[in-house]
């Protein structure tokens, strides 16, 4: 066993997760999750194979390929704890909880996979302006979300309260997106990233060269679809694309390319023996 391969196994054998129950999941509904609890805990509710392996390599949407059709169709309901109490980490860092998953899905589902590489159709977010100067409607962060985070863990552990600097009209740390807004504080672009490729339909690759986190409030024109069986508002025929908005509120704009992207393939995988 090389040294690096033997780094790996021993990295995954010192975060995984100590139980783990897996249960197919037969009651269906709309509701699907995922969530970290206080004390090492972590669940998945009515959740997609696909949803869990994207979560456990932070995938973008697209970006995993191969596998059987129930990756899709079937729903899982997970329950495991890992050892210790995880301190949450920085949006788009790697945690705990994600390596402890591949382990699981390593060693249940028998998942096997390998990196490559595809040429595709993208969106390049970039600035707009050649001087590089952004848009009168997203300014750095001043905000230690980390902090508020880890303050919020600790009140469900039995501390203090911890302070909520959100309100519905401002989103300070976190992102909440509805039709035709997105409310984003505290956070990288790259966290954006995915709400973009949801609405566009495209992959997003963020090219603006922009480090740390932003805050901004953007409102938009809702693409003519959503999601099935949810009711959207009535469009405001004043309201501008999300295109237009990005230039003018944000000073990014998308670019259309094509590129040689990352993608996660699926080798092998079966379905795992039930709890």
């Amino acid at each position: 066993m090389t040294p690096r391969i033997l780094a790996a196994v021993l990295l995954f054998a010192a975060q995984a997760f100590d139980v783990a129950s897996i249960k197919l999941n037969k009651d269906g509904g709309s509701v699907a999750g995922l969530r970290r609890i206080p004390g090492g805990r972590f669940e998945a509710t009515n959740i997609q194979l696909s949803a869990l392996i994207s979560f456990a390599y932070q995938l973008q949407p697209y970006e995993l390929q191969g596998g059987p059709a129930w990756l899709e169709s079937d729903r899982w309901d997970i329950l495991a704890r890992t050892a210790g109490d995880p301190p949450p980490v920085a949006a788009g860092e790697t945690d705990t909880m994600m390596i402890a998953t591949r382990a699981l899905l390593a060693e249940r589902f028998k998942l096997a996979v390998h990196r490559d590489t595809k040429d595709m159709d993208v969106y390049l977010l970039v600035r707009n302006r050649a001087d590089g100067r952004l848009g009168p409607g997203i300014t750095p962060s001043t905000t230690d979300c980390l902090a508020i985070q880890k303050a919020t863990d600790a009140a469900r552990r039995g501390g203090p309260p911890a302070p909520n600097p959100n309100t519905p009209d401002h989103m300070v740390c976190g992102m909440r997106v509805s039709a035709g807004r997105v409310q984003f504080g505290g956070r990288p672009l790259s966290t954006f990233t995915s709400v973009l490729t949801a609405m566009t339909q495209r992959r997003i690759v963020d090219r603006t060269g922009l480090t740390g986190e932003w805050e901004f409030d953007i409102s938009f024109a809702p693409p003519p679809s959503g999601p099935a069986g949810v009711d959207a508002p009535a469009p405001d025929p004043n309201a501008a694309s999300l295109f237009t908005v990005l230039q003018e509120a944000l000073g990014l704009k998308l670019q259309s390319a094509r590129i040689p992207m990352p993608v996660l393939v699926v080798d092998r995988v079966e379905r795992p023996e039930q709890d």
